[in-house]
């Protein structure tokens, strides 16, 4: 039976718990998916930090590229999303034979209508973090920050990356706010605009908040949020014959 598999936020490179365990996990699972996986999509933050140049990319992970690559020559279509922490990718994943993806993303699985993303910047977030998503999407910086040695820029980003980490570690452990999140809302809108005009969303499948959650719509449809692989192997699989979606979460 043909299935679809969807993971979001390993985050890899990130020097937080074993980042070469997470590697290997990674590539294994990628070289594990039957040989009846017909899509895979990557729902962003794949990479902890990314950013490729004209003619540079960040060097390693050589294992994942080629457990990707194994796939698509298997026939697997691989969709990927960019999420906050990997969203300079401008040609390289596409030259490797994968598509790019906009959230949000409407398609049809299993007789199933899916909602996909990443999930930042959906809803009502924050003034703050709506000006740190346009400065991160801006041509205009990309270009300017693209002025910047490899050297240079790689060291910043990934030490950027790092202690954000480590501050956040400081703190409480961030909790999903159920109804209270923004990606909730979002949702709860999208799916009720379209129960409206008879187009019903039955999954809302996003990554980024690095938690396990699974919700009901009021409108109809549930929410699904993918935990991150820091500590877990985490993703969604969708059976195409009967449309239902499992979520996996094998804690560490």
């Amino acid at each position: 039976m043909p299935k679809s598999y969807f993971v979001a936020d390993v985050h890899l490179g990130l020097t937080v718990a074993d980042e070469k365990d997470r590697e290997l996990r990674f590539a294994r699972f990628l070289r594990s998916l039957p040989a009846d996986t017909e899509s895979l999509y990557l729902l962003g933050d794949i990479w902890d930090f990314w950013y490729e140049y004209r003619d540079v990319v960040p060097k390693g992970y050589v294992r994942v590229f080629a457990a990707l690559v194994e796939l698509m020559d298997r026939g697997v279509q691989v969709y990927f999303f960019s999420g906050n922490h990997d969203v300079w990718t401008y040609h390289y994943f596409e030259e490797l034979g994968m598509k790019r993806l906009e959230q949000p993303f409407l398609t049809r699985i299993g007789g199933k209508t899916l909602c996909l993303g990443h999930g930042d910047g959906l809803g009502p977030t924050k003034l703050g973090y709506r000006i740190l998503y346009w400065i991160f999407h801006n041509r205009v910086l990309q270009w300017l920050f693209s002025l910047l040695h490899p050297y240079i820029a790689f060291s910043f980003g990934n030490g950027w990356s790092r202690n954000k980490r480590k501050r956040r570690r400081r703190m409480t452990p961030y909790a999903f706010r159920g109804e209270e999140e923004p990606i909730y809302q979002f949702a709860a809108q999208f799916a009720a605009e379209r129960a409206e005009v008879g187009e019903p969303v039955d999954y809302f499948i996003f990554g980024h908040f690095h938690a396990d959650v699974r919700m009901s719509l009021p409108a109809g449809g549930e929410l699904i949020v993918l935990k991150d692989w820091i500590r877990a192997d985490a993703y969604a699989v969708i059976d195409h014959e009967s449309g239902e979606l499992t979520t996996i979460n094998k804690e560490l």
